[in-house]
């Protein structure tokens, strides 16, 4: 999830736990080979064995549409010891397709097959390659041979985020076509998209008939979405209570580190971001939210954070 789910992120879902594995924002690439300190940017869990702060195993997203240079910077990831490469079908953004990247090469299914071989060729064997999918750029006609293409090519697992590139994040996602998929290729299918709660999560499984589900927005706005999964535990106001309690801490986390990340006028514009997501599940997020939304400053937020007891004294927290 590009400008938004990135190691700042991951490391504090990594602390919440629940997730079996992430998958880092994308490494675009065009005719050159990325240098390693360009992956290391991206994901420098990296260098901590591919692994965030939690223990978390960081797979690396590689997007592009020429399979010479996809392998051949797969080939110099894979010096970097990542704990898988994905590849990304599945970004609907514009600016992207317009590129020849993301989604808007399911139309053209041949050439998914050959940049899935031609990765999975660079790959040492060892090395899982999966991919993530959506169901097709205008249309879904063209689903199953674009599944049936990357794992002819090579990738050994397939997200798919059930629905098309038009689509985009328009409710409902189409998961009765993650099912579909699942039924005529061999390799372990991922169910993905509109999943924000723990009975959505029952649903797509249900519906999918897939084993295994992604988060992606349903995470930012809910961090402890997976662990309550894995612990079958209800969503009632008490959890939320403890929830949220458990979570000020880990803002005062996220703040610290984009400090560290990004330049300090770029900072209140992060950590609005995540805390406009978390008001979807926490009432606590939305008073803060609209405490700090008209604030400009690090300093002026930080006053709030000390005021609300996330963060300590601001000596202690300097911009």
């Amino acid at each position: 999830m590009e400008g938004l789910l990135d190691d700042v992120l991951r490391a504090v879902l990594s602390r919440i736990g629940g997730y079996d594995c992430a998958v880092s924002e994308f490494a675009r690439v065009s005719g050159s080979v990325l240098p390693h300190r360009c992956f290391r940017r991206i994901v420098p869990e990296l260098d901590h064995g591919s692994r965030a702060v939690g223990g978390m195993p960081v797979r690396v997203q590689l997007l592009g549409s020429d399979p010479a240079a996809m392998a051949d910077n797969a080939a110099q990831l894979a010096l970097l010891a990542p704990a898988a490469v994905d590849l990304n079908f599945g970004c609907p953004a514009p600016t992207v397709n317009r590129h020849r990247g993301g989604a808007v090469l399911l139309d053209e299914p041949e050439l998914l097959h050959e940049i899935a071989r031609a990765v999975r060729a660079a790959l040492p064997s060892d090395m899982m390659l999966t991919a993530k999918m959506r169901l097709g750029v205008v249309d879904k006609g063209r689903a199953l041979e674009c599944a049936q293409a990357l794992t002819a090519g090579g990738a050994s697992e397939l997200v798919v985020h059930a629905r098309t590139k038009v689509e985009g994040y328009r409710p409902p996602a189409h998961w009765e076509w993650v099912g579909r998929i699942a039924d005529v290729v061999s390799v372990p299918v991922v169910a993905n998209g509109e999943v924000w709660t723990a009975a959505d999560w029952a649903r797509c499984r249900a519906v999918s008939g897939a084993t295994d589900v992604m988060l992606g927005r349903g995470a930012v706005s809910d961090p402890f979405l997976a662990r309550r999964i894995r612990l079958d535990q209800d969503d009632d106001a008490g959890v939320r209570a403890a929830e949220w309690a458990l979570l000020a801490p880990l803002i005062a986390e996220f703040r610290d580190r984009v400090v560290v990340k990004v330049a300090a006028h770029h900072a209140p514009g992060r950590i609005k971001q995540w805390l406009n997501m978390l008001r979807r599940r926490y009432e606590q997020a939305e008073t803060l939210f609209m405490q700090i939304r008209p604030l400009k400053t690090l300093a002026e937020i930080d006053r709030v954070l000390v005021s609300r007891g996330i963060l300590g004294e601001p000596a202690q927290h300097a911009a």
